[in-house]
């Protein structure tokens, strides 16, 4: 009998689950004046400077940010919760241990972006240019990036689960020490990708996978002769 050949099963990958961010009923605050710790709820910020105020621990839920600008605002473990924000402006961006779940980011322009240790639930971010987006150490689960240019993305140490980065462009992507899981890569650009041993939960297309082969035979020891 001759042997039956079986196509390999094509492995399911899981998308994210984004939840819609739906914000009715918003009132203007045409000048605010943010403190820290405080507490914003149900707010439209159009054009507010909120640059170099101590925002640390500061909670905004329901809310919608409009061309703010936030250079070096400390938003040390600040939270967002069911807000949008849109074409947010930032050279230095320090939000380091804050928390993002259900929130939309449209057409950010962040330098360094200083995330480490933050808690990402059912985030989007669509188009804008991130120089540098520091997420090591974080847990981010149920993110999409998409059209957006990041010159280095880092994200060592994080826990990373049903996250998809679709038509973007990144230089370079650390992933060291990561543990990921549904990290769809496909339809995107990287150049440079460090963590090399930390690869398991990536999702990569065929031609990518041709790009990494001598990376990955020279991370095994492999010779090609």
């Amino acid at each position: 009998m001759a042997a039956v050949s079986r196509a390999p099963r094509a492995s399911k990958v899981t998308a994210p689950r984004l939840a819609a961010v739906r914000l009715n009923d918003l009132r203007e605050d045409p000048s605010p004046d943010f403190r820290r710790g405080e507490r914003y709820d149900g707010v439209r910020y159009s054009r507010a400077l909120a640059d170099g105020l101590e925002l640390s621990g500061t909670d905004f839920a329901e809310c919608e940010f409009a061309g703010a600008s936030f250079n070096e605002t400390q938003l040390r473990g600040a939270s967002f919760r069911d807000c949008i924000l849109s074409e947010l402006y930032a050279p230095v961006f320090t939000a380091a241990r804050s928390s993002l779940r259900d929130v939309e980011i449209r057409n950010p322009r962040w330098g360094s972006a200083e995330l480490y240790e933050s808690g990402w639930q059912s985030v989007r971010i669509d188009g804008g240019k991130l120089d540098y987006l520091n997420l090591r150490g974080s847990k981010v689960a149920d993110v999409q990036i998409s059209d957006c240019i990041i010159n280095e993305l880092d994200l060592g140490s994080a826990t990373a689960i049903r996250v998809s980065l679709k038509n973007c462009t990144i230089g370079t992507l650390d992933v060291t020490g990561a543990k990921l899981k549904d990290f769809d890569l496909r339809s995107t650009d990287f150049r440079i990708l460090s963590g090399l041993g930390s690869l398991a939960g990536l999702v990569i297309d065929e031609y990518q996978l041709g790009l990494l082969a001598p990376l990955l035979a020279g991370h095994l020891g492999v010779v090609v002769a």
